[in-house]
């Protein structure tokens, strides 16, 4: 089974060159790497070239315009051929060793799709404003969908990659964790949590996400549990 891994780049130079080694470490597994680049400006750009040079076998697509990281996924989704598709932000917030725990479950729970949870595995530096957002948009989830899930937000999704592939995503920004949830939820795939490592950044060392945020993602959630 091929795992196909789509890392969304904006403005990570001091962290995209070890995030890279860190997936690339995950043994056991066969990896495709989809690296996408928004137009970022700090230099992503120079280290992501000269990673190209080194892994040869890796996918990198530059944008030019930024657009958000909906967007940039979108993108990604495109040039992925893995069977089924994750994604992995550019930081070191979350474990690429966790890819073998979600397939794991995969495996052996016959599930569809499988969240790694944050909350009901190890969970470092998470800002208050973030615990309480994260906690109220799964409640907002649970509610809506009428399921149990313990961390919509997390960034690992494992997901069927024809699914991704046809899939019409809407959202240019942080939007797209709610819209792909909705639209996996209302497809009827199953989904399976498991636990994850997480470690989070605060805002001075790139944490991007603030509180508009939340409150376009609460409004995404509505719209797509009601429209396409």
């Amino acid at each position: 089974m091929k795992l196909s891994v789509v890392i969304p780049v904006y403005n990570e130079k001091n962290t995209i060159e070890q995030l890279v080694n860190l997936v690339r470490s995950v043994d056991g597994v066969d990896l495709e790497i989809v690296i996408v680049d928004d137009a970022s400006s700090d230099g992503s750009v120079e280290i992501l070239k000269n990673l190209e040079k080194k892994y040869p076998d890796m996918k990198v697509i530059y944008k030019t315009a930024n657009k958000g990281k909906g967007d940039t996924l979108k993108v990604g989704f495109a040039h992925t051929s893995g069977e089924y598709v994750i994604v992995q932000d550019a930081d070191l917030e979350y474990d690429p060793q966790d890819y073998k725990k979600l397939l794991r479950t995969l495996e052996e729970n016959n599930a569809d799709v499988v969240y790694g949870s944050r909350f009901s595995g190890s969970y470092e530096k998470m800002t208050t404003l973030h615990y309480f957002g994260n906690k109220i948009l799964t409640l907002a989830t649970n509610i809506l969908f009428g399921v149990k899930l313990t961390d919509m937000e997390t960034c690992y999704k494992l997901m069927p990659g024809d699914f991704v592939r046809k899939l019409n995503i809407k959202s240019e920004g942080f939007e797209f964790e709610p819209e792909i949830t909705a639209k996996i939820l209302k497809s009827g795939l199953r989904i399976k949590e498991v636990p994850i490592n997480y470690k989070g950044r605060s805002f001075g060392e790139g944490k991007k996400i603030t509180w508009r945020d939340g409150i376009k993602a609460v409004w995404s959630l509505i719209k797509f549990r009601f429209t396409n």
